[in-house]
């Protein structure tokens, strides 16, 4: 990423949090940063240059860079649409902008408003694309360079000081739309069956969702799994990346999702899901080639079907393999960055 002279790509992270939405927005920068002098404005993102004010952006977007009769601003959120507004249509400087759309389901109206003032809309899933007026559907990719699969998983496994042999893990805020209550449940079902198998849960609760997470807690206790369901809090990039790989299985059982990049993640790193069926991970699995699709809010099914996988410990070698060449070849940030790349170079052509 260049920052020397007029931006062609301004890319706004306004939250402080290190989301899904924040990892697929790093994962596609860090691709297009190679083909273009990219600011990203607001908050970090891993393997980028520091972030620039908002002023900053602002101030960055009163002059395109040569050759470009406008800058793009690609935004992602509420709050970076309306920033992004201001400098085109009260600032009047020489901005499009891009917003990506992930929501399977009608916008509240102050959203709906701010979407139909965008430039372009890019869906991630053909299911999104029937709720927005979309101009291009490009599917998340998972950065398959950095999550990639264990050469030697039961030695990965040992490092990362986790008890048992081999675990099952589920990633995300811990509150009741991302089903950590479900997780939860049916590991208590579960884990007895595989006393080698540690659940684990990455992700933070917020303050809102801290009795939600007591209550699971207790719950753990009363079932004397408390050193067999582990949280870790949140992890950095990076860590997270390397812990990855490490899993037999990673379980994303969400009542709601948008697009779902965990399970996408899982596969880059050689792992096969089991998922709610909600975001995109129908089509993420395969037909069961790469994961396992179950009824949404369903604790039962979700734990019969983990334990089916962890039966046959041959068939999470296959669909791991599978799971990562299917990644690659369909659903990796360097074919997300291609088709974005192909939106702006569009964009800047039609002037």
């Amino acid at each position: 990423m260049t920052t020397a002279g007029p931006p062609d790509v301004i890319v706004t992270n306004f939250n402080k949090n290190y989301t899904g939405v924040s990892a697929t927005a790093g994962a596609v920068t860090r691709r297009l940063a190679s083909r273009y002098n990219i600011m990203l404005c607001g908050e970090p993102l891993p393997g980028l240059s520091d972030p620039i004010g908002r002023l900053q952006a602002l101030s960055q977007s009163r002059r395109p860079a040569s050759g470009r009769p406008f800058v793009i601003w690609h935004v992602r959120r509420n709050a970076e649409m309306q920033l992004a507004l201001v400098a085109r249509d009260i600032l009047r400087l020489p901005v499009k902008i891009v917003f990506t759309s992930s929501a399977q389901r009608y916008h509240s109206a102050w959203p709906r408003f701010l979407i139909s003032r965008m430039d372009a809309v890019i869906s991630t899933s053909e299911a999104s694309a029937k709720f927005v007026k979309t101009h291009a559907v490009i599917a998340h990719g998972a950065d398959t360079h950095r999550f990639k699969p264990a050469a030697d998983r039961e030695a990965l496994w040992k490092k990362t000081g986790l008890p048992g042999k081999t675990g099952v893990v589920a990633i995300g805020r811990i509150r009741p739309e991302k089903g950590t209550d479900l997780f939860v449940q049916a590991m208590i079902d579960v884990l007895p069956k595989f006393p080698d198998v540690t659940a684990v849960v990455i992700g933070t609760a917020q303050a809102v969702d801290k009795p939600f997470q007591t209550k699971l807690r207790a719950d753990i206790a009363a079932a004397g799994l408390g050193k067999r369901i582990v949280f870790t809090g949140e992890l950095r990039p990076l860590r997270l990346a390397a812990m990855l790989p490490a899993f037999s299985l990673l379980v994303a059982a969400p009542r709601y999702e948008g697009f779902g990049l965990t399970p996408l993640e899982a596969m880059a790193s050689g792992v096969p899901f089991v998922a709610s069926d909600t975001g995109a991970f129908r089509a993420l699995s395969d037909e069961g080639r790469a994961g396992a699709i179950v009824p949404v809010d369903d604790a039962k099914a979700l734990a019969e079907t983990v334990a089916d996988w962890l039966a046959h410990p041959g068939r999470i070698v296959r669909a791991g393999r599978f799971a990562r060449r299917y990644a690659e070849e369909n659903y990796s940030a360097d074919h997300e960055a291609d088709a974005i790349a192909a939106l702006y170079e569009e964009m800047w052509a039609a002037g």
